[in-house]
């Protein structure tokens, strides 16, 4: 014969218990890994914004009193300075 455990005052508060002790524990490691988390993803955008800042500069070094004319790339579409057809309309009171 199994044995049905039923929902006693007893049962209930040892389910309130674990959910509160769980909730502290979760609490007390995101309190000891949190900073350590942090300054890890700072560190990874820093590197990055400064390795983005770094190939910036490589592309942009002239020689001081040079001209750069930048111009369009040779292979694009011609696109329609059109921007669409014009609608008249009346204001209804």
């Amino acid at each position: 014969m199994t044995h049905i455990n039923e929902a006693g005052p007893m049962n209930f508060l040892k389910t309130i218990f674990i959910i509160v002790l769980i909730y502290y524990v979760v609490k007390f490691l995101v309190k000891l890994f949190a900073p350590y988390l942090l300054k890890k993803a700072v560190d990874k955008v820093k590197k990055k914004a400064e390795q983005q800042y770094k190939n910036q500069q490589r592309e942009t070094t002239v020689e001081e009193g040079k001209t750069v004319v930048d111009s369009k790339p040779k292979n694009t579409k011609q696109s329609n300075n059109s921007v669409g057809e014009y609608v008249d309309f009346e204001e209804i009171d």
